[in-house]
């Protein structure tokens, strides 16, 4: 019945799309995206699993999907609304806590415009996060492979949010009221709301800074704990060909209920991309990840997870539409807390192809 359903809204998407090619000027619009990838883990894990902070590009050597989706847009500028069903190994990954066919549901929301003068909009349903630079559309990253920070903050939010956006368009405004910290519906006991806001700055077109933040609580209502978290990134187009990007996430938790003693987590990225020639692209990033007291990912190691990663990236892009990328990336922790198929090691190098197209 779940798979029954799904298919047969992606094929009423698809029939959609048809009826809208005909209509010129339509205010609906059908888009799409598909991701297939091949990573090969050197630490050979058995059962294929990527390690359990991975969530997206999460499997061991194989060809597969990653993310595929058909969405559908519809915007005549005083309501707007957008729907997209998905599959993939990403949503094997990030929405196993979900129910039913809700497990394929990348996109589901509707919004009206509040003023007739000015560009204030009520948005509410399934959204994409407002946390991080970095996502789930790999395509429209400048690296293939998410870093460890965005894959472990929300890549989707449900609930409804007020977004101001200035008539120059440098400036958008955004406040939510959220059901939780990716979470479409509350299954583990938590009755209590979360919420967040977001300020995005385009100072010139070639300078981009962001703040978000998300105020929730995690766990049953009988223990639940605070939890504050913070993001800053700042995006810079040094040259026509070399772009860099700076990002910090900061985040802290109860370590008990009524209590004012905090868990900490801390993620500095950066990432470096050049324009080689007008198909091809190269980056690197850098990243730290720091959660001693498994505050998000538990290692149940004295040091906590403390990781560094490396990684290099190769793009090339035939048509606009299209990217086929190779990355290698290098893990290196304090502790051993990656699975090899003897025994456990402290590194985890891996390398990883794609091939993504959006239509």
């Amino acid at each position: 019945m779940k798979k029954t359903l799904t298919i047969t809204t992606i094929l009423a998407l698809a029939a959609c799309t048809v009826t809208a090619q005909e209509k010129k000027g339509s205010p609906l619009k059908i888009t799409g995206y598909a991701e297939i990838y091949y990573g090969f883990d050197l630490n050979r894990p058995a059962n294929n699993n990527r390690p359990g902070f991975v969530y997206s590009h999460n499997r061991h050597n194989e060809v597969n999907l990653n993310l595929g989706f058909l969405k559908a847009n519809y915007d005549d500028g005083k309501i707007r609304g957008n729907l997209a069903v998905m599959a993939g190994t990403y949503a094997n990954a990030n929405l196993a806590a979900e129910q039913g066919v809700l497990k394929n549901v990348f996109e589901a929301n509707a919004g009206i415009k509040l003023s007739k003068t000015a560009n204030l909009w009520l948005d509410a349903g399934i959204f994409a996060s407002h946390i991080g630079f970095e996502s789930a559309i790999s395509k429209d990253c400048w690296v293939l492979t998410r870093n460890i920070a965005s894959d472990n903050t929300p890549y989707y939010e449900s609930g409804a949010k007020l977004t101001y956006i200035t008539n120059d368009g440098k400036l958008t405004l955004s406040g939510l009221y959220l059901n939780g910290w990716q979470r479409i519906n509350r299954q583990d006991g938590n009755s209590a709301p979360a919420g967040g806001v977001q300020v995005y700055y385009k100072a010139t077109d070639k300078i981009t800074l962001n703040y978000s933040n998300y105020l929730g609580t995690e766990g049953a209502d009988s223990v639940r704990v605070r939890r504050f978290y913070h993001n800053f990134y700042s995006i810079f187009q040094l040259s026509s060909k070399l772009g860099f990007t700076a990002g910090l996430d900061y985040g802290t938790q109860q370590k008990a209920k009524g209590s004012n003693d905090v868990n900490h987590v801390i993620s500095p990225v950066a990432i470096a991309r050049y324009q080689v020639a007008d198909q091809w692209a190269l980056a690197g990033r850098f990243e730290y990840y720091e959660d001693r007291n498994g505050m998000i990912i538990a290692s149940g190691t004295s040091n906590g997870f403390r990781t560094k990663g490396y990684s290099l990236n190769v793009d090339y892009a035939p048509v606009s539409n299209a990217v086929i990328r190779l990355e290698g990336k290098f893990y290196d922790s304090k502790d051993k807390i990656f699975v090899k198929q003897q025994g456990m090691t402290n590194t985890s190098p891996l390398v990883t192809a794609s091939f993504a197209v959006s239509f």
